[in-house]
């Protein structure tokens, strides 16, 4: 699921790899599929050459195989520029389109999700407001402007290591946030202070010039409140295999809040990233209900 300003859409590939697209903005909307091929399996998504700041080039896996590591298989892996991302600024090494890429500003932030996980995480300037909606935040502020993507690696790894934020928060464990979301309040204070105590150590000497602090609240899009308020259960039917769909309510992050006959749940989209699917007019199997007991 990818997200801009003008509102989520679905990120497809035709089989032989041609780029698709379906468009989430206009909901409620009917969204069904029926999951294909052996069950459980993931295929490689093809890898992505980086041209500059503004461009990248996105291939097909030319063998269209299962993937190995993550959602590639291993001699995609082995062609994708953004390899080299997470460690650029340990090892310096960088293609020269990811070098351009990572010679732009960019952000350090700090979210916080329903249940009140908090990780820390970066931005390039151009997909400052898309990175966080992407991920699902709840409450995000931004601590520091960094003048390159290898700048604000470093501040993030100060901020795990020496403030023990984590870097990462699983999608299911999002989902699941969003079926019991803490109070509002309860989210931005916590969000405040984790971003204040981050400030505060990069106010100290972190070892590396090229970034200042700036105190700044990421806006979420108006569809999280639909999301956060209905007290939705998470989809209980297996992504493995077979038909699934319904009425699609309100997107947050990731997760779908759909209709079906029974009631509503929380879809993890993500579970489909690396699966085959066909689109169409299918519908979840029945899905057996127990009122919660007080």
């Amino acid at each position: 699921m990818s997200w801009d300003r003008s509102g989520p859409s679905l990120a497809l590939a035709t089989p032989p790899g041609a780029p698709a697209s379906l468009p989430l903005e206009n909901l409620p909307a009917v969204f069904g599929f029926r999951l294909l091929g052996d069950r459980g399996a993931r295929f490689c998504l093809g890898y992505s050459k980086v041209l500059g700041p503004k461009d990248r080039r996105s291939f097909p896996c030319p063998e269209q195989t299962t993937a190995e590591r993550g959602y590639q298989c291993g001699p995609c892996f082995a062609r994708d520029d953004f390899r080299f991302m997470h460690d650029v600024h340990r090892s310096g090494v960088a293609p020269p389109g990811l070098a351009a890429y990572l010679a732009q500003e960019h952000w350090l932030y700090v979210a916080t999700f329903a249940d009140g996980a908090t990780k820390v995480g970066t931005a390039s300037h151009r997909s400052k407001w898309s990175r966080l909606t992407e991920q699902g935040a709840v409450v995000a502020r931004y601590v520091a402007r960094a003048d390159d993507g290898r700048i604000v690696r470093v501040l993030e790894d100060a901020a795990t290591r020496h403030a023990g934020l984590p870097q990462a928060v699983r999608s299911a464990a999002k989902t699941a946030a969003l079926a019991r979301p803490r109070a509002p309040r309860d989210l931005d204070v916590l969000n405040a202070a984790a971003a204040d105590g981050l400030r505060q150590l990069l106010a100290a000497d972190v070892g590396i010039d090229g970034f200042e602090t700036v105190e700044e609240q990421w806006d979420p899009p108006g569809s999280w409140e639909q999301v956060l308020t209905a007290r939705a259960s998470v989809y209980p039917l297996s992504f493995e295999t077979g038909d699934h769909g319904g009425a699609v309510l309100a997107l947050l992050g990731q997760t779908a809040l759909i209709a079906v006959p029974e009631g509503r749940f929380l879809l993890n989209l993500a579970l489909l990233r690396g699966r085959r699917v066909e689109l169409g007019e299918f519908r979840s199997a029945p899905i057996a209900v127990q009122d919660e007991l007080f």
